[in-house]
């Protein structure tokens, strides 16, 4: 069918059918006369409107409004099982799937360990299949999804960069073969740019058109959001800041084949227990079995998360001494993305971050005005929980609901 012209009817009732959809999915069930409220619409119009969309199966009644004087009045929704996605967060230790139904509700997730040998397709196969099944769906059900992992894809060659320690997912011809493993559309992007995505949709970032996402858990890494959008890079390698040259360590040359560079080196979770050791911080007790297969995070991490945990409950003494020392240098390569970016807020994710707390951001705010032109704000994130996970699966929906919302054709 041909595109409607600026001005005819039908692409009148399409803008009106799109602007009571996002009206449902941010306010939940509403009345036809609330929509017709919040729209401008006229009461016959809204009416022709929720019928139209009721028609295609975008929207279903779902109750009344029987707490409220006079008569009740039918509640119009979402209807969640209009389409549904999928999202997949990969790390070293494990590959994590999970589907969503159009409002963004979660319905199902599987989780499949990483095993030595390990082929990608297969790993993300296993996984999507499980929470899929999980969700009693079939593959073809999916209308999008997005996969993130460490590192970036390199648009020009296809091949996966800045992630060499992402077994299995070397190979030159991965996309191609994963392409013909799922038999739905499938985008990759990097884990901390979905973080990003989850914080600017879900959390912290909502609102915000510039920020940066600093991230710290098995690397550490930035996500830049400029003018509302995210910034990849020509090669996707944007927001690589572990590679960065900074003071306090020695010059890291031929970073690519190290897989690491002075920033990783000074303030990434691999030296915290080295600085908590030369500061006399007792080592902390790790909770549970960091390396057992599936496990959320790997032993590093795990260690660094206890000692700051542990630090934050009680910033004094060698604590605070370990959590000044860490800020610094958190502070010594963050100050060279605020120079560069000038962003309107910082937001401090991942979970090495996340667990100093209060003191740690104290800590680090207090040093990025001394060793920043600017001063940003820094705010925790607030995706706690799965963050890469929600931002792929934010991602996947969006692009999916602009699809199914477009009721024009």
């Amino acid at each position: 069918m041909p595109a409607a012209t600026p001005g005819t009817p039908s692409l009148l009732r399409a803008m009106n059918d799109r602007a009571a959809l996002e009206l449902l999915l941010t306010h939940g069930p509403l009345s036809r006369t609330r929509i017709g409220h919040l729209t401008g619409l006229s009461k016959p119009t809204a009416s022709q409107l929720l019928a139209r969309l009721e028609a295609v199966g975008l929207v279903v009644a779902t109750g009344t409004d029987g707490g409220r004087p006079g008569p009740s009045a039918q509640l119009y929704a979402i209807n969640p099982r209009a389409a549904y996605v999928g999202g997949l967060d990969v790390t070293p230790e494990r590959v994590l799937a999970a589907v969503a139904d159009l409002t963004g509700t979660v319905v199902a997730t599987h989780e499949v360990p990483y095993t030595e040998g390990a082929e990608a397709v297969d790993q993300v196969t296993e996984a999507l299949g499980g929470a899929v099944k999980a969700a009693g769906l079939h593959r073809t059900d999916l209308r999008r999804v997005v996969i993130g992992t460490p590192g970036a894809f390199d648009p020009q060659t296809g091949r996966l960069r800045y992630a060499s320690h992402l077994p299995g997912w070397h190979s030159p011809t991965l996309l191609e073969e994963l392409a013909a493993a799922l038999p739905m559309p499938v985008e990759y992007e990097n884990d901390v740019n979905l973080a990003a995505v989850a914080e600017q949709r879900l959390g912290a970032a909502r609102g915000h058109e510039d920020f940066v996402l600093l991230w710290n858990e098995e690397g550490l890494g930035a996500a830049l959001v400029l003018g509302g959008r995210l910034h990849r890079g020509w090669t996707g390698g944007a927001g690589e800041v572990g590679f960065l040259p900074v003071p306090g360590r020695p010059l890291v040359r031929q970073v690519t084949r190290a897989n690491s560079g002075g920033y990783q080196e000074l303030a990434g979770v691999e030296g915290l227990p080295r600085l908590a050791a030369e500061l006399g911080v007792e080592p902390a007790d790790t909770p549970g079995a960091p390396e057992a297969p599936g496990a959320p995070h790997g032993p590093e991490v795990a260690a660094a998360v206890a000692l700051l945990t542990r630090a934050a409950a009680a910033p004094e003494g060698t604590h605070l001494l370990f959590l000044q020392s860490y800020a610094t240098a958190l502070a010594t390569g963050l100050a060279s993305v605020v120079a560069v970016l000038d962003p309107e807020i910082v937001v401090l994710s991942g979970a090495a971050i996340s667990a100093g707390g209060e003191p740690l951001r104290a800590l680090l705010e207090a040093e990025l005005a001394e060793l920043a032109p600017s001063r940003p704000r820094l705010v925790p994130g607030e995706v706690q929980e799965r963050p890469v996970l929600h931002g792929a699966l934010e991602s996947a929906l969006a692009a999916t609901r602009d699809e199914v919302f477009d009721t024009s054709g």
